[in-house]
């Protein structure tokens, strides 16, 4: 009970806190709230586990999740699963489709028929459930981390394919029509005034699919993987019974898809610092 109430009173008192600094001026004021909050929800999630005496393989507190993260062994099996998921397979995958879809989009907008033809076949193969495409996809590659990557083709190709034929259409008609009164050629018009214009909507695209792409990685390993990846992992630690350690996996996930979404929303506000939705 005593754990119990200094949850309560620790939540209380940080609720107050970041109403003050919701108010402030200051420039630190929103990542502080957001760094105060984080570590308040670890704090009460550590206080209310131990109070209510919760068992490890229903919910394992904080403590024991850092003890994994920091053990040497086991920092030594996240980091292979890390290198085997996300920069082999969710990397590679994500660089390919993306690129593979920035192509077809350049292709799409020259042919109408394309843009009749492969945007609605686009939207139905992307409603397609990943449960579904993941087992069929390795067995055609195989087990190692290939069949992994192809699954992150095709989940991060049509997201991408979407967003970025939408921008091309971005740029107004007086704008087009300007070009066109300078006798510039198709592809001046595209590279000088089209790919500005879509710049948002690309990476807009780009940032959608950093998502996709290490969850297409994850779930992909659960049909079938080499004995390392944080799919792999999750699967057979949650048959034993270890909780910990498939916290600790997801813990490496979140941080991992958080840094890389950050990596490419800090290079759309450096290359897209003209655009309005980048101004302060």
């Amino acid at each position: 009970m005593t754990l119990l109430l200094a949850a309560l009173v620790i939540w209380l008192l940080t609720w107050g806190g970041n109403e003050w600094l919701s108010r402030s001026d200051m420039g630190f004021a929103r990542p502080l709230s957001a760094a105060i909050f984080g570590a308040t929800i670890l704090l009460i999630w550590e206080l209310v586990v131990r109070g209510l005496e919760v068992p490890s393989v229903i919910l394992p507190p904080p403590s024991m999740i850092w003890e994994r993260l920091t053990d040497p062994r086991d920092l030594a099996i996240l980091r292979t699963d890390f290198v085997q998921t996300f920069v082999r397979g969710a990397l590679t995958g994500y660089f390919i489709g993306c690129m593979a879809a920035f192509l077809t989009a350049i292709a799409v907008d020259r042919s109408d028929f394309l843009q009749r033809g492969l945007l609605p076949v686009g939207n139905f193969v992307a409603a397609l459930p990943i449960i579904g495409l993941a087992p069929i996809l390795v067995m055609w590659f195989g087990f190692d981390w290939h069949s992994k990557a192809a699954v992150v083709v095709v989940m991060v190709f049509f997201p991408m394919l979407v967003n970025t034929v939408e921008g091309l259409k971005e740029a107004s008609m007086m704008q087009k029509d300007l070009m066109r009164t300078y006798a510039a050629s198709y592809w001046q018009a595209l590279f000088k005034l089209r790919l500005p214009a879509a710049a948002p909507f690309i990476f807009n695209g780009l940032k959608i699919c950093t998502t996709l792409a290490l969850i297409g990685a994850i779930v992909a390993e659960f049909f079938g993987s080499p004995t390392k990846g944080m799919g792999f992992r999750i699967s057979t630690e949650v048959g034993s019974l270890s909780l910990d350690m498939v916290w600790a996996e997801i813990t490496v996930a979140a941080l991992a898809g958080t840094s890389f979404y950050g990596v490419v929303a800090l290079a759309e506000r450096a290359l897209t610092f003209w655009h309005p939705s980048q101004r302060r």
